[in-house]
């Protein structure tokens, strides 16, 4: 197994699960800054995410959580999918902010891991906390790089 440094392991990790994840790309979620066990996304909400209260859809902050959840719990190269979660809405967001979700793990032991995501909007204005309960399935996203403990 070749070394590498385990924040440059996290980008290569990000971009390859990014080559396969089409509903974060579809939603123009960028990547701003990854690392081992922490990252920070945004997403700019367009027309199409705009419900009836003309608010930002719940669904769209979840799924910006959910992205952020799911790059900082494989970040290590070790296969993690959300188990459960919850989402806390503690403002709205609206047509043309800016959304950047910041997830960092708080403890991955064994084969189970929680992940806390703050949800902002440009201002700072905290928008969502999730907490994502991940479980750890079989595999490795990138092979060459497999170690039998990954944190």
């Amino acid at each position: 197994m070749p070394k590498i440094d385990r924040d440059i392991l996290a980008e290569k990790i990000t971009a390859a699960i990014l080559r396969k994840d089409q509903a974060t790309v579809l939603l123009g979620i960028r990547v701003d800054d990854v690392s081992a066990g922490r990252v920070t996304i945004s997403m700019d909400i367009r027309p199409e995410m705009i419900n009836g209260h003309d608010l930002c859809h719940g669904g769209y902050i979840f799924t910006l959580a959910d992205s952020a959840c799911a790059i900082v719990s494989n970040s290590r190269n070790v296969n993690m999918v959300l188990q459960s979660s919850t989402i806390t809405y503690l403002n709205a967001a609206r047509l043309g902010d800016r959304l950047t979700a910041v997830g960092e793990e708080q403890k991955i032991r064994g084969r189970s891991g929680v992940i806390d995501v703050a949800v902002s909007d440009q201002d700072g204005t905290l928008v969502a906390l999730f907490r994502g309960l991940v479980r750890r399935i079989p595999g490795h996203t990138l092979a060459d790089y497999a170690e039998d403990n990954p944190a």
